[in-house]
């Protein structure tokens, strides 16, 4: 692709996220998408993913950017967003064949306080499995982070991806505990900021709400941390996304 194409590509961008109108419109969308339970709809090669398809498409193009080695996900549910995040390092190991190049070994860790054992017996026979690994506990236990944070020691490229609990309590321990390992230009994607928006939604069944939530844990984490800068770039191209201002960079 040109270099005229990418201008042009980024100028429409930044045209769509100062435009009022088209905003307006994705809210509307979302909150009505929620209600529907709309991010239920899709597999990820044969997993549930339960996220939105604008999200699937920037990760997809944040990892083929990175080319991260290891990627740390909070948060397993049915195990979709692991299959995902399987299978892009798997093409990542493919390109490097193509290019002649020694693929290091990629991995990624799905980190959750109850992996349910039939949703474990699908991940652990899943084709992909290969490039997962399982830890069951707490994202925010001083075990489970010393044991992550013993494995991307042998890694030099790293994402995070934060998607278990949504309490800002939470969301801001995940954030102390593992953002240090994102490396420079790498990103940790806090979801779910979304929820600090959805002002006509009832969270009467969760522990969080407006106010409380993976966004406001983003606000008080920047507040103390220089080491990263929301990717603005990606909310104005997504427009409908779980986590805008979620998409953290490392600088």
């Amino acid at each position: 692709m040109s270099l005229d194409f990418h201008h042009q590509v980024a100028q429409s961008i930044s045209a769509q996220g100062s435009n009022q109108k088209i905003r307006s419109a994705a809210q509307t969308f979302l909150d009505e998408s929620i209600e529907t339970k709309y991010s239920y709809n899709f597999t990820w090669m044969g997993r549930p993913i339960i996220q939105y398809p604008q999200d699937i498409v920037a990760f997809q193009e944040l990892v083929f950017s990175i080319k991260p080695d290891l990627i740390i996900e909070t948060g397993i549910a049915h195990g979709g967003s692991l299959t995902l995040s399987a299978s892009l390092l798997a093409l990542l190991d493919i390109e490097d064949c193509h290019k002649g190049v020694k693929a290091p070994t990629r991995k990624v860790i799905g980190i959750d306080i109850d992996i349910r054992s039939h949703n474990r017996a699908l991940i652990e026979k899943h084709f992909l499995y290969r490039y997962i690994q399982l830890i069951e506990g707490s994202s925010v236990d001083n075990r489970v982070v010393r044991e992550v944070s013993q494995i991307a020691s042998g890694y030099s490229k790293v994402m995070v991806c934060l998607d278990s609990n949504h309490t800002e309590e939470h969301v801001l321990e995940e954030l102390n505990a593992y953002s240090s390992l994102v490396s420079h230009d790498s990103y940790c994607i806090v979801f779910d900021t979304v929820v600090e928006n959805l002002h006509s939604y009832s969270f009467c069944d969760r522990p969080w709400s407006v106010g409380n939530n993976p966004m406001t844990a983003v606000r008080k984490f920047l507040e103390t941390s220089n080491d990263f800068v929301i990717d603005h770039q990606i909310d104005s191209k997504l427009l409908i996304s779980v986590a805008p201002m979620g998409y953290l960079r490392r600088v």
